[in-house]
């Protein structure tokens, strides 16, 4: 079993972002709500072809993530992308492409 203290913080973080990322349910709720620009209150399945009860797991998995966020108020949620975790994201994903980038000669 390989233990996560061998890697650095940064590679067990950009991890589980990635986890986070690893399905398409999940992507496209986040580009639903980054084409909203604001919190939205309505209902999420109408956008993502899934059943509520998948839909809310998958909202619930990116926000453990920190890549979204959501206020009760009443008996509806509203949901919008934290601009600062994405950002983080995107440039934790830079670095790391920029670290494995294959601009040296090719091999095999």
């Amino acid at each position: 079993m390989i233990k996560t203290e061998n890697f650095s913080d940064e590679l067990q973080e950009l991890a589980a972002k990635a986890k986070a990322l690893s399905h398409p349910a999940r992507l496209m709720i986040l580009e639903y709500l980054a084409r909203q620009k604001v919190c939205i209150s309505g209902d999420i399945t109408k956008e993502v072809p899934l059943s509520r009860t998948t839909v809310s797991q998958h909202l619930k998995e990116l926000k453990n993530a920190g890549l979204i966020q959501g206020t009760i108020e009443g008996l509806r949620v509203n949901y919008c992308l934290k601009p600062e975790a994405v950002s983080r994201l995107k440039k934790s994903f830079d670095d790391f492409l920029e670290k494995i980038d294959l601009g040296g000669p090719e091999c095999c």
